[in-house]
């Protein structure tokens, strides 16, 4: 018995210097963005997409590039401008004379990471077509039903509300999103360092695989068993519950935002080294989780009150429970 949790415990040891492999190979190009590289990778390891809405140039698609070699994942990048159609993205069926049949010829979805680009920039048509892909893993061309390589992860990067050209995500698909974070501008020390070309020494390209296709989905067999004491959950429905019941909130959180926030707490007590969740893992992550399914009502916009500020006023009006750690117990 004693055995088989030592060999237990070596394997979550060995599976934790794992993860913290690929977050030192993707960080070698992402400079002074940690805690955004962090925050993705919980929810690559939660089994989510990211969606990432910032100005262009800020290392969006350097970051999913960079995840994408380091975990040797195939990838597949389409940018997304108003002529892509559905079809483009999932593939189509053709017919063949000789056999007098149809079959598929798999669209870019074909994955593991899909990164798609600026996808706030093509027509509502195209931005349904991820829907079901990310929600049930598979796409239907047809009438036939064809899963999508595991692990699949999809993350999206869209421009700013407002700017030229481009079309609003629908609730229903922002829905999908596990998180939605925002990378900013670098502070002056590291743009300072972007201009001397020392950030740049490590290309994308460059990175090493560390961590396979099949590592990465044992990987997020392990989160899953992360324990989550009854407490912890009462106090993630009782935030979710606060985003219901605002003063400045039209739309609060769906019971799917319930669960995102309950699988990120997960991955980031894991990433942490833990094999319990405490109440400072699920604040961290709320905001990102919850920001983007939110729907502010119009008081809150003459007030001229954003989202950031309705989520922290909740996490601070809402007492965490004492953290319960069975014992210190493993994953």
């Amino acid at each position: 018995m004693n055995g088989n949790r030592i060999e237990q415990n070596r394997q979550v040891q060995e599976a934790y210097e794992k993860a913290h492999e690929v977050l030192a190979e993707v960080r070698t190009v992402i400079k002074g963005k940690d805690d955004c590289v962090e925050k993705a990778f919980c929810a690559i390891l939660a089994g989510g997409h990211i969606l990432i809405e910032d100005v262009p140039g800020v290392g969006k698609t350097t970051l999913a590039v960079a995840f994408s070699r380091a975990m040797a994942l195939e990838t597949q990048r389409v940018q997304f401008t108003p002529d892509v159609q559905p079809s483009d993205i999932l593939g189509f069926s053709m017919y063949h004379k000789e056999s007098g049949a149809f079959s598929y010829h798999p669209g870019p979805i074909m994955c593991n990471l899909f990164l798609a680009d600026e996808i706030n920039r093509t027509s509502p048509k195209t931005q349904s077509a991820l829907l079901e892909v990310m929600e049930e893993n598979c796409v239907t061309v047809d009438g036939e039903s064809h899963p999508v390589p595991r692990p699949f992860i999809a993350m999206a990067t869209q421009n700013p509300k407002g700017s030229a050209g481009t079309q609003l995500l629908p609730e229903s698909q922002l829905d999908r999103f596990m998180i939605s974070m925002h990378m900013g501008y670098p502070d002056m020390q590291d743009e300072i360092e972007i201009a001397r070309g020392r950030s740049m020494r490590v290309r994308p390209q460059e990175i090493r695989p560390v961590c396979a296709a099949s590592e990465l989905l044992a990987l997020q067999n392990l989160v899953e068993r992360v324990f989550i004491h009854d407490n912890i959950y009462k106090y993630i429905v009782r935030l979710v519950d606060a985003t219901r019941n605002n003063g400045y909130v039209e739309l609060g959180v769906s019971p799917r935002g319930t669960i995102a926030c309950t699988r990120m707490a997960r991955a980031r007590a894991f990433i942490q080294g833990r094999g319990y969740v405490i109440p400072e893992d699920v604040a961290a992550v709320f905001p990102d989780v919850t920001g983007h399914r939110i729907v502010l009502n119009t008081k809150a916009r003459v007030a001229h009150v954003a989202a950031e500020t309705v989520l922290e006023q909740i996490l601070q009006q809402e007492k965490q429970p004492v953290s319960y750690t069975r014992n210190q117990r493993q994953v």
